[in-house]
């Protein structure tokens, strides 16, 4: 039987503030699948055409699925946000690309007819779930020399993309890193993360409080304050807390439809999915796995980096993306990438920062209506980069 594809577009998203992981954040006394409650039912306020039962999946990602962050949280945050009960849900897990993940497994259903209105993000409250919480790696993953011990710690794995790329040095890092600070802090000042973040209610050791705005933007950032930060992964080293995104908490959602349902709803898309990749490398250099899978995302649409208008890029850490800019012949102030700034400025929880940066990404398009496409690209831990290549919809 012949089979019609459908094209897929995102309809809006958005997401909590970035709280500062641990007793000191925002959000140590709010369980995460509380703030994915508070993105889906945020979405659905602002998309009043999109009524709830006709949500056809409820996809969400965590890195760590234990805890308030377990049982099949895309089932159990429909049952929390008051969505009905007829829509189901599932989770996924690719460690940092897991909001990515999910949204492309989403436009898979909706490409293929299964489903026309989709909700997908991704949570990561690593206060609550440090990073690596409860995992029992196989034994002869090192044992038998598989990969080497670096390649379990992203931050050893920063410093190995160093010693293999010594261009890349920790000046260059640093630069880049006060670039993100600054760029951030325009933003911020402008206002235009305001529409973005949903702000919301918690509970602190103060009483209630109301969290509507990032915790880790550090806008006074200078060369001189981080040249004398010490490199926590090697005596000597080149990463610091100051060119690497932060421990944070937070979630990030999205309403992705069926071109032909967005017309019918009269809903006004955004931007149009165009193609996806997600590419492997050596695990003990996990931070150069975006190169490959842009390359493949690029190569499945037919594009070069120079049909590329937008680029929002995770920065895990500064040596990634620096690496990718110089992959690609970009520089380091090039105006088209994160130019609201990134992970390094606003932090980094984990699954949750895939669909950030394509929401970066739809508001750019409306700054830019003269630009055709953009990409929104991550690494990924044990050694993976994911990529998703857009479309504007947003044009004159």
């Amino acid at each position: 039987m012949a089979r019609t594809l459908h094209e897929v577009v995102f309809v809006d998203g958005v997401r909590t503030p970035f709280g500062r992981a641990g007793e000191k954040g925002i959000f140590w006394k709010t369980r995460a699948d509380e703030l994915v409650v508070k993105v889906i039912r945020e979405l659905i306020k602002r998309n009043p055409k999109v009524e709830p039962a006709s949500v056809d999946d409820n996809i969400w990602a965590a890195t760590t699925q234990i805890g308030d962050q377990g049982l099949t949280m895309g089932r159990t945050t429909v049952l929390l946000s008051g969505l009905p009960k007829s829509v189901p849900g599932f989770s996924v897990d690719r460690m940092c690309a897991g909001a990515m993940t999910a949204v492309c497994c989403g436009a898979g259903e909706i490409a293929t007819g299964s489903a026309d209105v989709i909700i997908a993000g991704g949570v990561e409250h690593m206060g609550h779930h440090p990073m690596g919480e409860g995992v029992d790696p196989n034994p002869r993953i090192v044992a038998e020399k598989i990969v080497d011990p670096s390649a379990l710690n992203m931050g050893n794995t920063a410093e190995n993309l160093h010693d293999r790329q010594p261009d890349v040095t920790k000046e260059r890092c640093d630069t880049y890193s006060v670039n993100c600070q600054n760029k951030a802090e325009a933003a911020l000042k402008s206002g235009k993360l305001a529409d973005m973040i949903v702000p919301m209610t918690v509970w602190s050791a103060d009483g209630w409080k109301l969290a509507d705005k990032d915790e880790q933007p550090r806008p006074a950032t200078t060369m001189e304050s981080l040249a004398g930060l010490r490199t926590p992964f090697r005596a000597g080293g080149r990463v610091t807390a100051g060119n690497s995104s932060g421990l944070n908490d937070g979630a990030c959602g999205c309403i992705i439809t069926s071109e032909e349902k967005a017309k019918e709803l009269g809903l006004k898309a955004k931007m149009r999915f165009v193609s996806f990749g997600f590419a492997g490398v050596e695990p003990e250099i996990m931070g150069y796995g975006p190169i490959p899978s842009t390359e493949k995302a690029l190569k499945k649409a037919g594009l070069t980096i120079d049909d590329i208008g937008l680029i929002e890029m995770n920065e895990a850490f500064a040596v990634q993306a620096v690496a990718f800019l110089d992959h690609f012949g970009l520089a380091l102030d090039d105006p088209k990438v994160n130019p609201y700034g990134g992970a390094i400025a606003y932090g980094h929880p984990l699954a949750s920062s895939g669909v950030r940066l394509m929401i970066h990404l739809a508001h750019e398009f409306a700054e830019h209506p003269e630009v055709r496409y953009g990409l929104a690209t991550m690494c990924i831990g044990l050694g993976m980069g994911g990529t998703v290549i857009w479309e504007n919809l947003q044009t004159s």
